[in-house]
């Protein structure tokens, strides 16, 4: 059991550690990698613009203390699956991955439906397909480093309770339900694939974690990584009763990610749903149903035609 005791500012050391990423080079991945990678981690950054990851790699570096920690940039697009495949061939090395946090994603759908190259929707293939597809890639390196995974929820999920029966939504599109929808996938399959893994004898974790309502009016703005507007500022100022920094809303996924108590199948969020300190949560009901998970695994095996090598991650040895 999580203890109540966690300071999101005194992270445990994570020297010899190494993890990886998604959506690096701004908002909660940038903040997550910089307090991983402050903690003494190596942080694999990734994203899908050469140049707004090398600018957040400098900016974390600059940020880091002499000696302290280290960070490298890897090229990866969510929504394109074969950047998924190349990006992880890449990442396992010969090295073990202590964690995975699957970050990255559309936050502001398209007005309508739109696909990518591989046929998906996009927000679903973005936001879901291309995580799972990454999650099966880096499982063998997760069970050498026996790691964790961490997927990205949402507080909208406890809102709108949208079933995904409609998964990539061919019959009835709207941005917000395309956003809602795959946060309903996410958190479901981020709890079906603990089931699976310790079912399977894989030592990996699954766990989920939100952010609450984290704006960037309310983060400190750095060059090239968070800079809005005097207008953004002033709007998200109106609503701070209820809202907080990226840099708190990564809170919850870092210590999904490394605190030594947290265990698989856990839910994490703040204190005050919206905004707080980093707890153990409660996943929105129709993410713990289990036939919504299992619909949900099905379509991503079969769209991303990548089943998970339980069997292989299961016999992986640990490995320093």
């Amino acid at each position: 059991m999580a203890r109540d005791d966690w300071d999101p500012r005194k992270l445990p050391d994570l020297s010899g550690k190494r993890y990886l990423v998604t959506g690096s080079n701004a908002g909660l991945g940038y903040f997550s990698s910089l307090q991983l990678a402050s903690a003494g981690a190596h942080v694999i950054m990734t994203g899908r613009s050469p140049q707004r990851l090398a600018t957040a790699r400098a900016s974390v570096l600059r940020a880091l203390p002499e000696g302290v920690g280290s960070v490298e940039t890897l090229l990866l697009d969510t929504s394109n699956l074969g950047s998924v495949r190349a990006a992880a061939a890449t990442a396992r090395g010969r090295k073990p991955l202590h964690g995975l946090l699957l970050n990255a994603g559309v936050v502001h759908p398209p007005r309508r439906r739109k696909t990518t190259y591989d046929g998906h929707e996009l927000v679903f293939a973005t936001n879901v397909l291309g995580h799972f597809a990454l999650a099966g890639e880096l499982l063998i390196a997760l069970a050498a480093g026996r790691g964790r995974m961490v997927w990205l929820g949402s507080v909208s999920t406890s809102i709108w309770k949208y079933d995904p029966a409609d998964i990539e939504l061919e019959r009835e599109y709207s941005p917000w339900r395309a956003y809602v929808q795959s946060k309903v996938a996410t958190t479901a399959l981020g709890l079906e694939a603990d089931r699976r893994l310790a079912g399977g004898g894989v030592p990996v974790d699954s766990l989920v974690a939100h952010p609450g309502y984290s704006t960037s009016g309310r983060t400190r703005g750095i060059a090239g990584i968070n800079e809005p507007s005097r207008r953004t500022r002033f709007a998200d100022g109106l609503q701070a009763a209820v809202t907080q920094s990226k840099e708190q809303g990564a809170w919850p996924l870092v210590r999904a990610l490394v605190d030594p108590d947290a265990v698989g199948g856990e839910f994490y969020g703040p204190s005050g749903v919206l905004r707080g300190a980093p707890v153990r949560a409660t996943p929105a009901a129709i993410t713990r149903d289990t036939d919504v998970a299992e619909r949900v695994w099905t379509h991503c095996e079969q769209a991303t035609r990548a089943p998970w090598p339980y069997l292989k991650a299961s016999r992986t040895r640990a490995k320093g």
